[in-house]
Parts: structure tokens; C-alpha cells; sequence
């Protein structure tokens, strides 16, 4: 049964300036992003913004659906976009975030990623089973 559902979409320029700004750039990534997720954008190269822009909405689509901003309960970094071996994205919570996800009744998360030259958009439906 579905619980919620979130949806986000962000521009893949705005996730660029972030990365490259030589004030908070590294500081941006490491606190978003798990050291998988950067491994992936990064063999990307010429794609890698497009990358982190999907892999931020779908953080941001997690958080709605769970009801919470980042914060207490939630950690950017207790989100992470795996791939299985088809190459299909799945969502893994991690600490605080799996927790809360697990009180709220959510075992299984379905995750759609797309993104073009400007924009990175994802969409998760969160289920009970």
C-alpha cells in the first residue's frame, strides 16, 4: 500500500554552482552526498551535474515524503541513491532516517529519476510492503 509520495525538481545549474564554488564546494558535496553517490557522479564527467542534480531531488523527494525537512531526523546523508545491478535506482536509508522511515510504516521505496541538460527531477512513492 502506498504511504506517501514526494516529488522534487531542481536545476541542474544551480547544483553546479554549489559544487563548483571554491568557498563551499567540497563542503556542499561531502555533507549531501555519500562517498557511492560521488563515486557515480563523478565517472559520469561530462554528466556528472545532471547526476547530482537527480540524486538531490531525490533526497528532496524522500524528505517530502517522509513529512520532514533535514534536520533531526533526517540526514542528506542517511539518503542514498544505490543502483542495483540492472542499473535501476533504488532509495537506502541509513541511522535517524531509517528509523524514522521504519516508524512511520515504510519498508519498500519505488524511485523514478530523470534529468535533462537543465533540470534533475525524481519521484518516489514510499509503501508499506
Amino acid at each position: 500500500m502506498i504511504i506517501s509520495v514526494g516529488i522534487d525538481l531542481v536545476e541542474v545549474e544551480r547544483i553546479r554552482a554549489a559544487l563548483e564554488d571554491p568557498r563551499i564546494g567540497v563542503r556542499f558535496r561531502d555533507r549531501v552526498y555519500t562517498q557511492n553517490e560521488i563515486a557515480y557522479c563523478e565517472k559520469k564527467q561530462r554528466g556528472r551535474f545532471q547526476s547530482y542534480a537527480g540524486r538531490f531531488a531525490a533526497k528532496e523527494a524522500v524528505m517530502k515524503a517522509l513529512g520532514r525537512g533535514w534536520g533531526a531526523q533526517v540526514c542528506w546523508v542517511d539518503i542514498e541513491v544505490a543502483r542495483a545491478s540492472s542499473g535501476k535506482p533504488n532509495i537506502v536509508l541509513h541511522n535517524k532516517t531509517e528509523v524514522l522511515a521504519e516508524r512511520l510504516g515504510i519498508r519498500n521505496w519505488a524511485l523514478s529519476i530523470t534529468h535533462t541538460a537543465r533540470y534533475g527531477m525524481a519521484y518516489v512513492i514510499a509503501q508499506d510492503d
